[in-house]
């Protein structure tokens, strides 16, 4: 298509990211733009660009030629402190650092830290299903992570919380787009990161049992260590994506099995099911939505003609509730044939290394509670966070303790 005939003659306002939401307000926008604007315009932010389909989202996360994520990973942009791998760079750069990661993630290594995850989630939940119920956010998924975190990094506990507290911190900031706050706890959290490698130079783990001495001992592909500089970054970014993600989605899981006493009673009695009912879940309640790329070069995408360097928001929560992909795509759907196509933890080079841990948190977090408990209901009202997160803020629920 002949550039003169694409809509580039003006950047459109096609929606607005600040708008305050309902728990089903943000979809009920995203279902009505797949259909009349799948390639959006905003200009927040200084102006970016928003995938909404599956197909373009999918396609931007694969094509490495036409798409880059090293200058921004996330709209709007947040990275003010440094370079961060190795989801700040592309590969091969990111390789080395992937390299590192990706074994503390593998079936082993998970298998023997989830006797672990399930019992802090069950002491965690113990306070809150004894009172009856309450902000599940705050009482339980803003405090589960930091202890898992302490764990998986062995690192003390009060130093996880400290983390836990400042990454709160952080994303609070991003919530209300305070960008002197958010610099300010980077600094922090990098504080925090190096004290954590400080700790391993001074007295070094097995690398085969800790990620940061794993760091800290590896070498690039000339034979060369990492530089400190970026080993730093790669600490610094572990230390928040952990954190912030569960903490909105849980919450989301946790209201929709409220109002679904069925479905319920089902997970509990049949918790060989749960982990289907999570992936759909993560379809369902997406919690990262603003991933970014930035376009190496003039593309043409659904009739737009996006720039070079202009940034663009891949819209997760948007494209796992596509239409042409997922049928009925607002429904909880159990069996869902294809739900293992879901982009909640990305695709391609930077797919979530991550994801093994995760899902283990929240089966965890699910089949823990259900045991102990029924959600009965809805408490209050739901608060929900702002991008770059969907998912909620507050969710009041009220439990009842199972005999």
């Amino acid at each position: 298509m002949p550039a003169d005939s694409l809509r580039d003659s003006r950047l459109t306002d096609d929606f607005d990211p600040l708008a305050p939401e309902t728990f089903t307000s943000a979809h009920e926008i995203y279902k009505e733009m797949r259909q009349s604007c799948p390639v959006a315009h905003s200009n927040e932010w200084n102006g970016f660009w928003a995938l909404l389909r599956y197909a373009d989202v999918v396609n931007a996360l694969k094509d490495r030629q036409n798409f880059t994520t090293t200058v921004q990973n996330v709209v709007p942009k947040v990275a003010f402190t440094g370079r961060r791998p190795p989801l700040h760079f592309d590969p091969p750069e990111h390789t080395s650092y992937r390299r590192v990661l990706n074994p503390f993630f593998a079936p082993a290594k998970m298998a023997k830290i989830e006797p672990t995850i399930r019992r802090i989630a069950a002491e965690l939940l113990e306070p809150i299903i004894d009172a009856g119920g309450g902000d599940v956010c705050e009482e339980f998924t803003r405090r589960f992570p930091g202890y898992v975190f302490a764990e998986f990094f062995n690192v003390p506990v009060d130093m996880s919380l400290a983390i836990k507290e400042v990454s709160a911190a952080y994303a609070k900031a991003l919530h209300y787009f305070d960008n002197e706050q958010v610099k300010e706890n980077s600094l922090v959290l990098y504080e925090l990161a190096r004290e954590i490698i400080e700790s391993r130079r001074a007295r070094p783990l097995d690398p085969d049992e800790d990620v940061t001495s794993a760091l800290l001992q590896a070498r690039d592909e000339s034979g060369e260590r990492l530089p400190d500089a970026l080993v730093l970054g790669t600490v610094r970014q572990m230390i928040v994506v952990g954190m912030i993600a569960p903490g909105v989605f849980i919450g989301c899981m946790m209201a929709h099995l409220a109002a679904n006493q069925e479905l319920q009673d089902r997970l509990r009695n049949e918790s060989a099911l749960i982990p289907a009912a999570i992936e759909e879940y993560l379809r369902l309640f997406t919690p990262y939505r603003g991933f970014a790329r930035t376009s190496r070069k003039d593309v043409e995408i659904g009739g737009r003609l996006i720039r070079k360097d202009e940034p663009i928001a891949l819209v997760y929560a948007s494209a796992n509730r596509d239409e042409e992909v997922f049928p009925n795509p607002d429904e909880f759907i159990l069996d869902r044939p294809n739900i293992k196509s879901h982009v909640a933890f990305g695709m391609g080079p930077h797919q979530c290394a991550g994801m093994p841990l995760a899902r283990i948190m929240l089966r965890a977090a699910l089949e823990e509670l259900l045991r102990r408990a029924r959600i009965s209901g809805l408490a209050g009202d739901i608060v929900m966070t702002r991008w770059p997160e969907w998912g909620t803020l507050i969710a009041p629920v009220t439990l009842e303790k199972l005999a």
